[in-house]
């Protein structure tokens, strides 16, 4: 029979770095659910994208145990990285801090594939490239689909 589910629980850790340090230990504290149990679950299971962050989804069933889904790192997380800065752009519209290529955007969106609504790459380039522009990233080069 299929354990019944008690709640949800979204963090962002980095990846292999899981202690019970703050955010990660009273999030899980407060559910009831053995924290150093998912540190080392998510430090094994995370070891190849080590420093990157991560979004985790905690499944936490009503007899206190848990699953969990790592899903890959955001966007805009990834094309701070692609563009070498350190933030955004306080005013996007105004001012633009960096620029990134279009085959950086291609890059991103074949790795964020799995987590959008998107069924072509075409279509996930528009989005990595929309949360770009929304950060003052500029996106250069002519888009593939306008050639």
């Amino acid at each position: 029979m299929a354990k019944e589910i008690s709640g949800y629980l979204k963090l962002q850790v980095k990846g292999g770095q899981a202690n019970p340090s703050p955010p990660v230990g009273p999030a899980l504290g407060a559910k009831g659910l053995n924290i150093m149990e998912f540190c080392k679950q998510f430090n094994a299971r995370s070891q190849d994208k080590m420093g990157q962050v991560l979004p985790v989804l905690v499944t936490i069933y009503s007899d206190k145990s848990f699953d969990f889904v790592i899903k890959t790192p955001p966007a805009p997380v990834m094309l701070l990285e692609a563009s070498k800065k350190k933030k955004g752009s306080p005013e996007p519209n105004r001012n633009k801090v960096g620029s990134v290529t279009w085959d950086q955007v291609k890059e991103i969106a074949e790795v964020k594939m799995p987590d959008l609504n998107a069924f072509t790459v075409e279509s996930a380039m528009k989005m990595v490239a929309g949360t770009a522009r929304s950060m003052g990233l500029r996106v250069t080069g002519t888009a593939p689909w306008e050639n």
